[in-house]
């Protein structure tokens, strides 16, 4: 198994049909001890019951720094140790560039770009301490092409300052055995899409996709787990596209 005996943390990992949860069945599946954050409404113990025995959910808030560092001393108690970061919490908005209010603004750069921060702060000492850690953040194709089909501009504004953000602290920990990448999803099937998208729109959008698909939320959780086991040992700073061909560059 790939992540035996490792333990991963996975912020916003407890919608059933997302990607963080997803990637917390499939490290589950490959050895490793979950602990998925999220907020008190999505239900993050009840998550980590549905992986099975030995894994736990916490109510934790990325966008508050206490709240981060409270979960990761949760973790660290009851799991002892932490070796991988998922920062997967993210939420989006469709709306265009005029329209964007100062509050629109705060909020999604808080969740997405904050969250990364202050999650990522919260476990490098821990990580720092046994010279041993992999963070893994989630962007989005839309930094990459400049917008999607549902973020407005501020949220491909939030998922660019994720690739920048992570890209300087793999510098910056590399020296203390810590390997920090981005995974940039396409556009991938999870509760945000459904109900959106009818079935012609679907088919329309996978036309121009090479793999000619939508992608899974399985599609994302194995990049991650790739980039969170040793297969990606030499790998650090690196932006991993998961998109089927839509952007290549």
């Amino acid at each position: 198994m790939l992540l035996k005996d490792k333990v991963a943390v996975i912020t916003g990992g407890a919608g059933p049909n997302g990607l963080g949860f997803a990637t917390a069945r499939l490290m589950a599946e490959q050895g490793a001890r979950i602990a998925i954050l999220d907020l008190a409404r999505a239900e993050p113990e009840a998550a980590a019951a549905r992986l099975g025995s030995g894994h736990i959910g916490l109510v934790a808030d990325v966008t508050d720094k206490a709240s981060c560092e409270a979960a990761v001393a949760a973790v660290l108690q009851t799991l002892g140790r932490i070796d991988v970061l998922v920062n997967n919490a993210g939420i989006t908005q469709p709306v265009k560039t005029l329209d964007i209010t100062g509050a629109d603004y705060d909020r999604i750069l808080d969740v997405s770009l904050r969250g990364t921060l202050y999650m990522s702060q919260a476990v490098l000492p821990a990580m720092r301490g046994a010279r041993s850690g992999s963070i893994v953040c989630i962007s989005s194709v839309s930094a990459q092409r400049g917008g999607g089909i549902f973020g407005g501009p501020h949220y491909s504004a939030a998922k660019a300052g994720v690739l920048g953000l992570a890209k300087a602290m793999a510098r910056e920990f590399g020296i203390d055995g810590i390997r920090v990448n981005s995974v940039t999803p396409g556009l991938i099937e999870t509760d945000i899409t459904q109900g959106k998208l009818t079935e012609t729109k679907k088919a329309e959008i996978a036309e121009s996709i090479p793999l000619a698909r939508l992608g899974r939320a399985a599609d994302v959780a194995g990049a991650c787990v790739f980039l969170a086991s040793e297969l990606s040992a030499y790998c650090t700073g690196i932006t991993l596209d998961v998109n089927g061909g839509m952007l290549i560059h």
